[in-house]
């Protein structure tokens, strides 16, 4: 598990801004590539369409995107008593258990049961509390959890869109890399990518390749000490695959830059560099609680897509350590100014390494 603390200058009100409600997206554009594109490479920022990234990109750059897929994570339904009671799976284990964040007006107890779905649904056997925190309740399942969620859940939409789910989330809120089953929230940067922009990309010599990383609602959880490094961050199940490996060596022999499509992809990627001591790059996963702040020595990721992300968030923290702190949020100030749309389905930035 990646869990290296590094202390830090900088405290929790470093990274607040004031962001106009309106600017929250709460559905996706109307096209994937027709959202906006916040260029932050040169010294002052462009505004652009996202469908002009290939024009960023040069011959011989690599693009890693994560391949993760959004479950069907939340679920509704009642306690043996008639209390509703809400469910978000954080993650599946073996035998048919998950561990799963739970809403309930009084917290279900050990040897209970839970009814979810519509209709007949199914029933899951509360085995007690579980995590590494104690925070998520762990339960059994009757069936394979990943064919039951399909069937019953709802798209896990993250909490500041104030709507319910409905059936253009189950492709929207879905990349078109997403393969492995096991996310909980969408690596958002990814969101914007289309055949056509893909063709664009591939046609400029841009190699392209895949790491996995399964997004948690931990994603979501707030900072609450203005000391960074009493944050205890949240757990996250990753792996850099000996093909990235391979295709990250190619870039670097040819003079390309490796550009990370999203803070989740960075993240895979820092971690499998930690995991791989002060060598080169080797294939790694596993567990990982990498928490990037300023002052983080960045190992492999040159360029980085992402979205615009909470104040105050461990992720907007990330893309301070990655592009500057005093430009990053001059950036954000640009963009409010200029009213770009922000979070999950929100417009997105394309930052270079600072150093």
């Amino acid at each position: 598990m990646t869990t290296p603390s590094l202390s830090s200058p900088f405290t929790l009100g470093d990274f607040d801004f004031a962001l106009p409600p309106e600017l929250i997206a709460q559905h996706p554009a109307a096209e994937r590539s027709g959202s906006r594109l916040l260029d932050g490479t040169g010294a002052e920022p462009c505004d652009r369409r996202f469908r002009d990234l290939p024009a960023l990109l040069r011959e011989g750059d690599l693009l890693v995107v994560n391949d993760t897929r959004v479950v069907k994570a939340r679920l509704l339904g009642a306690k043996a008593s008639g209390g509703a009671v809400e469910a978000l799976v954080e993650r599946i284990e073996p035998g048919h258990r998950v561990l799963a964040h739970v809403r309930a007006s009084k917290s279900p107890k050990a040897g209970s049961t839970l009814r979810f779905g519509a209709g007949a649904g199914f029933e899951v056997e509360v085995l007690g509390r579980g995590g590494e925190d104690g925070s998520l309740f762990e339960l059994r399942f009757p069936d394979d959890p990943l064919l039951l969620l399909e069937r019953h859940g709802h798209v896990p939409l993250p909490p500041y869109i104030a709507r319910d789910d409905g059936a253009d989330d189950e492709r929207r809120y879905q990349t078109v890399f997403a393969e492995q089953p096991g996310a909980v929230a969408a690596p958002t940067a990814a969101l914007h990518f289309d055949a056509g922009i893909l063709a664009a990309i591939a046609a400029r010599g841009v190699e392209r390749c895949a790491i996995t990383l399964h997004v948690g609602a931990g994603t979501f959880q707030p900072v609450r000490s203005d000391d960074l490094a009493a944050h205890v961050m949240h757990s996250e199940r990753y792996t850099v695959g000996a093909d990235a490996v391979a295709a990250i060596a190619r870039a670097r022999s040819r003079g390309g830059r490796v550009v990370a499509v999203g803070t989740t992809s960075l993240r895979a990627l820092e971690s499998a560099a930690l995991a791989s001591g002060g060598g080169p790059l080797q294939p790694a996963s596993g567990d990982t609680r990498l928490f990037i702040t300023p002052g983080f020595a960045f190992r492999v990721v040159d360029l980085l897509l992402t979205n615009f992300h909470l104040p105050k968030s461990t992720l907007l923290m990330l893309v301070s350590a990655f592009a500057g702190h005093a430009r990053v949020l001059a950036l954000y100030r640009h963009a409010i100014a200029e009213r770009y749309r922000f979070f999950s389905y929100g417009d997105a930035m394309l930052l270079a390494r600072s150093a």
